[in-house]
């Protein structure tokens, strides 16, 4: 459903092994798939598939205007012809799909694409189907990117770019926003109307959305954190919404100041124990605990056990605008 007028760009953090599909993959993957996968072809169809392989070849990493509209455009179509699909149509693909993957192992899928290797592809339908039988994201994984994130590794999707999450643990951030739409691997309403009218349909390798983080400035680290090589590191990706910082105090009295910003922060920690400490204010802190720190407010981390001491803390830094450019005038 689409709530609300606000975006809604997301970032995630691997807090354990993750893996999804996120972002259109380059065109020349989709291209290569559509050959090579019978069952794929079959439900985009024939003609459809023609069409957006003439359309895109010799364009596909080109950046001029006109070609990235024309490629945009034929993307859309072959991404929606699939999407409205029969189901009993996807269903039978499917256990050809299957079949296939079970049977060609690394061959599978024309022995997979630059970015996953055919037994990858091949393991990961047989897994998905287990979970989603006869699903239509059994043929949308290849118009996506897969991703594999290890912990910390990170990932920044623009606001209507299409993503699944398949499996691991993640710090998920985003902006204020209801909105979503789903149409894959999924038990609730799926519209598959809005989201094919609405996405981007951008494409790229995964690697322009993974983030790296860089040291986090303003803090400061008492003797006994320096000395455990505990870190403090940013995670900021490119709009103003939000941005992440991830705390790891590896020592009992370790301990991180963090200086008062002009905005609020919700603070969580996934791991270890230790205290918050918010002017004269010292609260404990455990697995799972969330706190909010309002804005201005020097905010103070301790471990006080002797696992590492890991926190996420969520903020945002406001500049005085907000109000008028959601639309409040005083």
């Amino acid at each position: 459903m689409s709530a609300d007028d606000n975006h809604k760009p997301e970032m995630t953090i691997a807090v354990t092994p993750f893996d999804g599909l996120c972002g259109f993959r380059p065109l020349s993957e989709i291209t290569h798939f559509l050959s090579h996968v019978p069952s794929l072809r079959k439900l985009v169809g024939e003609s459809t598939s023609k069409e957006f392989q003439e359309a895109v070849h010799g364009r596909e990493s080109s950046e001029s205007s006109e070609d990235v509209q024309r490629n945009k455009k034929a993307l859309q179509e072959a991404f929606s012809a699939l999407m409205n699909s029969e189901k009993t149509a996807v269903v039978s693909a499917a256990k050809e799909l299957i079949s296939s993957a079970k049977k060609e192992g690394e061959s599978f899928a024309g022995h997979g694409g630059p970015s996953n290797g055919g037994q990858e592809l091949a393991e990961l339908v047989v897994r998905l189907n287990s979970q989603f039988e006869g699903d239509i994201g059994l043929f949308v994984l290849f118009f996506l990117n897969y991703v594999k994130l290890e912990v910390g590794e990170a990932m920044f999707l623009k606001a209507d770019d299409i993503h699944a999450y398949l499996s691991g643990d993640i710090i998920e951030c985003m902006a204020s926003s209801d909105n979503v739409v789903r149409a894959g691997f999924t038990p609730k309403y799926q519209d598959i109307p809005t989201l094919t009218s609405m996405l981007t349909y951008s494409y790229a390798p995964i690697s322009q959305q993974k983030m790296s983080p860089v040291s986090y400035p303003y803090v400061t680290l008492n003797t006994t954190a320096y000395s455990s090589s505990s870190s403090v590191i940013l995670y900021d990706p490119p709009i103003e919404e939000f941005s992440v910082v991830k705390s790891e105090l590896n020592k009992k009295g370790a301990k991180v100041t963090f200086e008062a910003i002009a905005g609020p922060s919700i603070l969580l920690c996934t791991g270890g124990q230790g205290t918050i400490s918010v002017g004269p204010k010292t609260e404990e802190v455990k697995h799972g605990y969330v706190f909010f720190v309002g804005a201005t407010a020097e905010c103070v981390l301790e471990s006080s056990g002797d696992e590492p001491f890991t926190t996420f803390k969520a903020f945002c830094e406001l500049s005085g605008h907000e109000d008028s450019a959601n639309g409040n005038h005083a």
